[in-house]
C-alpha cells in the first residue's frame, strides 16, 4: 500500500503554471513590467537596509526590525518574480513537483515572518508612544533579538506542517494550476484524495498564524490611537501619527490583500484572487521602502546621508 501511495504521488512529476495571461502578445509586457518592479524592489529594500546600518541615530528597535522586514521582502520578492519571469519567455511554463513546494514552503515561511515583524514593530511603537519611560528597558537589543528570532523561526515551523501535509496528498489528474506561484489553494483543487485534514489545519492552526499578530497590531493601534488624542499639543499629535503612520499604511496594504484572498472558502477560490495575490506578494515589497522613506523624516535624512556618502 505504501509503495502504491508513493506511485500515485509521483505520477505528476511538475506542474504547469498558467501565469497571468495565456496571451503571447502579453508576456513580454509582463516581464518588462515584473522584471522593473522586482529590481525597484531589491534597489530600494537595499538602500532603507544601509541607510539604517550605516547611520548611528537609526540604531533603534524600530529600525532594527525594519532593516530585517527590507531584508525579509527582498528574499519573499526572490522566492516569486525570477520563476515567472523565466515563464514569461517560456512556451513551457512548467515547475517541478519538488520546486512547486519549495516554493510554497518559503512563500509562507518568509510572509509569515513579515507578518510577525509588522506586530514586532507595532509593538515597539506601542511602547514608545503609550510607555515611554519605560521602553528602553522593555525594547532592550536583548529581547529584540528574541522577537526577531521568533519571527523567523514560528513561520518556518508552520510553513513545514503545510508543506509536510500538502505532500502527503495525491496528484493524479490534471497539474494545470491556475495562478503565477504554487499556492496552497489552487493546488488543493488539484488534489484527487481527500483534503480534509489540510482543510480543518488551514481553517485552525493556518487560521490563528495569520490573525494573530493582525490582532496584536491592532490592539497596539487602538491604545496607540487612545494616546494620541490625549495629547493636547497639535504638535505632539502631528509627531505620534506620522511615527505610525508609515507603518500603519504597511499593514493596510498587507492585511488588506492577504484577508481577501484566504478568509474565503476553497470552493469560491477564482482566477481573480491571483490579482490580489500581487499585492501581498510583489507590490507590497516595492511600496515598503517608498512608504517609509517618503513618510518619515528620519529615514529621509538617513537616506540622504548615505547617498551623499555614495557621491562623494
Amino acid at each position: 500500500m505504501i509503495m502504491e501511495k508513493v506511485n500515485l504521488t509521483s505520477s505528476v512529476s511538475e506542474f504547469i503554471l498558467l501565469g497571468l495571461s495565456s496571451r503571447p502578445e502579453d508576456q513580454k509586457p509582463l516581464f518588462i513590467l515584473f522584471l522593473t518592479m522586482y529590481l525597484v524592489t531589491i534597489t530600494g529594500n537595499l538602500l532603507i537596509i544601509l541607510a539604517i546600518r550605516s547611520d548611528p541615530q537609526l540604531q533603534t528597535p524600530m529600525y532594527f526590525f525594519l532593516s530585517f522586514l527590507s531584508f525579509t521582502d527582498i528574499c519573499f520578492t526572490t522566492t516569486i518574480v525570477p520563476k515567472m519571469l523565466v515563464n514569461f519567455l517560456s512556451e513551457k511554463k512548467t515547475i517541478s513537483y519538488a520546486g512547486c513546494l519549495t516554493q510554497m514552503y518559503f512563500i509562507y515561511a518568509l510572509g509569515n515572518t513579515d507578518s510577525c515583524l509588522l506586530a514586532a514593530m507595532a509593538f515597539d511603537r506601542y511602547m514608545a508612544i503609550c510607555d515611554p519611560f519605560h521602553y528602553v528597558t522593555t525594547m532592550s537589543h536583548c529581547r529584540c533579538v528574541l522577537l526577531l528570532a521568533f519571527s523567523c523561526s514560528f513561520p518556518h515551523i508552520h510553513s513545514l506542517l503545510h508543506t509536510l501535509l500538502l505532500n502527503l496528498l495525491t496528484f493524479c489528474d490534471s497539474n494545470v494550476i491556475h495562478h503565477f506561484l504554487c499556492d496552497i489553494n489552487p493546488l488543493l483543487k488539484l488534489s484527487c484524495t481527500s483534503t480534509f485534514v489540510n482543510d480543518i489545519t488551514i481553517k485552525t492552526e493556518g487560521l490563528v498564524v495569520l490573525v494573530t499578530p493582525f490582532l496584536c497590531i491592532t490592539f497596539s493601534y487602538l491604545r496607540i490611537l487612545t494616546a494620541v488624542l490625549k495629547i493636547t499639543s497639535a504638535a505632539g499629535k502631528r509627531k505620534a501619527f506620522s511615527t505610525c503612520g508609515s507603518h500603519f499604511t504597511v499593514v493596510i496594504l498587507f492585511y488588506g490583500s492577504i484577508f481577501y484572498v484566504y478568509l474565503q472558502p476553497l470552493s469560491s477560490y477564482t482566477v481573480r484572487d491571483q490579482m490580489v495575490t500581487i499585492v501581498y506578494t510583489v507590490l507590497s515589497s516595492m511600496l515598503n521602502p517608498f512608504i517609509y522613506s517618503l513618510r518619515n523624516k528620519d529615514m529621509k535624512r538617513g537616506l540622504g546621508k548615505l547617498m551623499g556618502r555614495e557621491k562623494s
